[in-house]
């Protein structure tokens, strides 16, 4: 196959699957009032005022699932993905509906995770050799592959849906690691994965004008679920076979910040002696707008922050380590510095709240000057 064919088919794929999401979402979005599929603003992490369909994630997978039928040539193994993420469908569109339990909904997820591992052979069996004193750059997982494999799917999976908390922020998010993916795959010539990440880049990006805020419909689990699943288990099917020395490093730039929101989500649950699983208001992008920016700014903010992930991915499978770790880190240091600029408006407004606070009002200064008044009277 030529490189034109190539591209050609690229640009198919991604152009159909965005057409497709983009005609079929007000169609979805009908649906989900039919069905009762709406996200009622009840608590404090939710930011929309007003009940909202979420059932958008359905136009993305049925996009996605277009697109491949006409420009990808099916194998046992994708076919085995696609059963895993039909049953992720499925699930979220119930728990759009119904709102299911936790842990019904992580059995579930095991189960979609186990069908590629299991029946199309899809593991993760190598990672970077971190041992100094060893001549071999990565290490078997042996017996491990498997239930890595299967923590690493699931994991991928609720880190998209953990981050989907503002309008706009995990389609987004999800659009920038699957075009990375595109990216490092055609520089690669993995052209199976490339069309594959084609198909979900155009169907986020088709999806896109309907969930920047104010969003008119939200993708839901649905749609947050989908494409964690399918960024997870193309990542294994790409980029844990690239190169041995980095194909730890590749997966966890590009999924970075989902990766990052769920690690410190968890962590601050277990520390304040909660499940892992209830949900606060602790998340990245909570914290952005509790500092001060509205929903537009804090989505900017991470769209910019996963970009740049993104952009050291790629470096790094083309220029070399050395160069992809000065990029590395340089973005550090510009996120350093953003949140110390940050912290201090954080202050700022601290400062300016107590200032304003403890300033006495007008009424109360009038009633001062009339009672110094009458005491000189």
């Amino acid at each position: 196959m030529s490189e034109y064919q190539v591209i050609g088919m690229i640009i198919g794929a991604f152009v159909l699957a965005g057409v497709l999401s983009y005609a079929l979402t007000p169609f979805v979005k009908r649906f989900a009032y039919k069905i009762g599929a709406i996200d009622v603003p009840k608590d404090s992490r939710r930011m929309h005022k007003q009940p909202i369909p979420r059932l958008g994630g359905l136009a993305i997978f049925i996009g996605f699932l277009g697109a491949m039928l006409v420009f990808y040539r099916f194998d046992m193994q994708m076919l085995s993905v696609l059963l895993g993420a039909m049953i992720i469908v499925v699930l979220g569109i119930f728990d759009d509906v119904l709102a299911l339990g936790a842990k019904f909904k992580f059995l579930v997820q095991i189960i979609a995770a186990a069908i590629p591992v299991c029946v199309g052979g899809m593991k993760i069996e190598f990672f970077t050799s971190f041992n100094p004193f060893s001549d071999d750059p990565y290490f078997s997982l042996g017996v491990f592959a498997i239930p890595v494999t299967i923590v690493w799917i699931v994991g991928i999976t609720n880190a998209v849906n953990l981050i989907d908390g503002l309008d706009g922020l995990a389609v987004g998010v999800s659009s920038i690691a699957s075009l990375t993916m595109l990216a490092v795959a055609l520089l690669n010539y993995e052209i199976g994965v490339a069309i594959v990440m084609a198909c979900l880049t155009g169907a986020c990006l088709g999806f896109i004008p309907y969930n920047f805020n104010p969003a008119e419909i939200f993708m839901g689990d649905t749609g947050s679920t989908f494409l964690g699943y399918m960024l997870a288990t193309m990542s294994i099917s790409g980029f844990f076979k690239f190169y041995a020395v980095i194909s730890f490093a590749v997966p966890l730039l590009i999924l970075g910040l989902p990766i990052f929101d769920t690690v410190s989500a968890i962590t601050r649950r277990v520390l304040e002696g909660r499940s892992p699983m209830s949900p606060d208001r602790g998340h990245v992008h909570h914290r952005l707008v509790d500092m001060g920016f509205n929903v537009k700014q804090a989505v900017a903010i991470l769209y910019a922050i996963s970009g740049t992930l993104g952009l050291a991915a790629v470096v790094l499978t083309t220029s070399g380590e050395a160069k992809a770790m000065l990029l590395l880190l340089a973005a550090i240091l510009a996120i350093a510095v953003g949140a110390w600029i940050l912290v201090n408006r954080r202050k700022a407004s601290k400062e300016s709240i107590e200032r304003i606070l403890n300033e006495p009002s007008e009424e109360a200064q009038t009633s001062e000057q009339e009672e110094q008044q009458d005491g000189k009277d």
